[in-house]
């Protein structure tokens, strides 16, 4: 579909609207019927005739989720490793990169701490260093100081394109023109970006990019992707192989697979590989640009209205904002608010000074409130949503 999104079909695909405002999409959307049915249908297969009876009669469905997320990123379908959640995507990208005392590893002040640990780990383990590239003024990375410092030890370049506490939206593709003149590895975090915004790889020009099926592409939990540029593919083994990502060729050899699925094991959420398929083909019919269009017309109206209202701070940083809005309001602890507004079928979460900590620290902030929407929210759903805000403010 090239045209405007139907509000109404898509409220109507959606089941949970009728229960509850829904402005946790950054934390997983709600799904819309077609994926639920594909899940559902798929299990109950498992129960009538057996697990792996099901897997072997489903295979065109189970295949053909690469084909939809490779036409999501623009690349092909042996670029794709599909993975249980994106944490562990990120992972198996990052632990195959041998690194040595000395090697470099630039990052953001953004970074989520599942990231980030993980930099320390291999630092402590290997002698590498985190370096953290300097922020414009406006929140977003500086393309100028992560240009001065890049130089031969520089092993790898890895960011994250959406942080989990704000709107800011990283400039990915002015990184990947860096990485790309310096031929250093690009690793992207995009669980944020992928399905609220589109996302091109060959744009970016990243060799690796990972993602969630439970967040703005309204899959099912339990699943994730990794895109592995074909080049890098050929140069990095896993840091876990089995009979799924190596064949046992002699008694003492074993040969990798060739394309991205060497970052696969064999075990997997059938069920869920053919939901996140389906949510795939679910975004890509209504059109990643219109989707985008309206996540950012409804963020940017949440915004404005919020602040309108006493005591509201919103801390979104970037040029570029998202469909995530982070706020605080006076008084009340992030944590209180997100409580209250549960009790009336408002779904925002909050996030903490240990997730994004080198960011949160810049900021002096302990913790803020996300509400993040997607394209099936309406503008009187933001109206009732800030109303209660407002409501919450006066009593106080």
């Amino acid at each position: 579909m090239n045209h405007e999104i139907d509000i109404t079909q898509a409220r109507i695909d959606t089941p949970g609207c009728a229960n509850v405002v829904h402005f946790n999409n950054a934390g997983a959307s709600l799904m819309p019927r077609p994926v639920l049915e594909a899940i559902k249908e798929h299990l109950n297969l498992e129960a009538a005739i057996g697990g792996y009876e099901a897997a072997a009669r489903a295979h065109d469905a189970v295949e053909h989720v690469y084909h939809s997320i490779s036409k999501l990123l623009n690349c092909e379908p042996d670029d794709i490793a599909v993975i249980e959640n994106a944490t562990r995507a990120w992972d198996m990208a990052f632990y195959s990169i041998p690194f040595e005392p000395g090697d470099i590893i630039l990052t953001s002040a953004a970074e989520y701490a599942s990231n980030y640990i993980a930099y320390l780990q291999v630092s402590k383990k290997t002698g590498a260093r985190i370096v953290v590239v300097p922020n414009e003024e406006n929140g977003q990375i500086s393309i100028r100081a992560l240009s001065n410092l890049i130089d031969k030890r520089v092993k790898i370049i890895a960011i994250t394109h959406v942080p989990t506490n704000g709107g800011l939206v990283n400039p990915a593709a002015d990184v990947g023109k860096i990485a790309r003149q310096a031929g250093i590895l690009y690793l992207l975090d995009a669980c944020q970006s992928v399905g609220q915004m589109p996302i091109d790889v060959h744009e970016i020009g990243c060799d690796f990019l990972t993602a969630t099926g439970r967040k703005y592409l309204r899959g099912p939990r339990g699943t994730g992707f990794l895109f592995v540029r074909r080049g890098a593919i050929e140069k990095l083994e896993p840091p876990f192989l089995d009979l799924h990502a190596a064949r046992w060729s002699s008694r003492d050899h074993y040969e990798v697979r060739l394309d991205a699925r060497r970052f696969e094991n064999w075990e997997t959420y059938y069920a869920g590989k053919i939901g996140l398929g389906v949510a795939v083909d679910y975004a890509l019919a209504w059109g990643l640009d219109q989707i985008w269009k309206r996540v950012s017309a409804l963020a940017g109206s949440l915004r404005a209205k919020l602040m309108d209202i006493p005591k509201v701070r919103v801390l979104d940083l970037g040029v570029v904002k998202c469909g995530i809005v982070s706020f605080t309001i006076d008084g009340h602890r992030p944590e209180d608010i997100c409580l209250k507004l549960s009790q009336l079928n408002f779904n925002v979460t909050y996030s903490l000074m240990e997730y994004t900590r080198l960011d949160m620290e810049a900021r002096g902030l302990e913790s803020l409130v996300r509400a993040s929407v997607h394209y099936y929210n309406t503008e009187g759903e933001i109206n009732c949503f800030c109303e209660t805000l407002r409501e919450m403010v006066l009593c106080g």
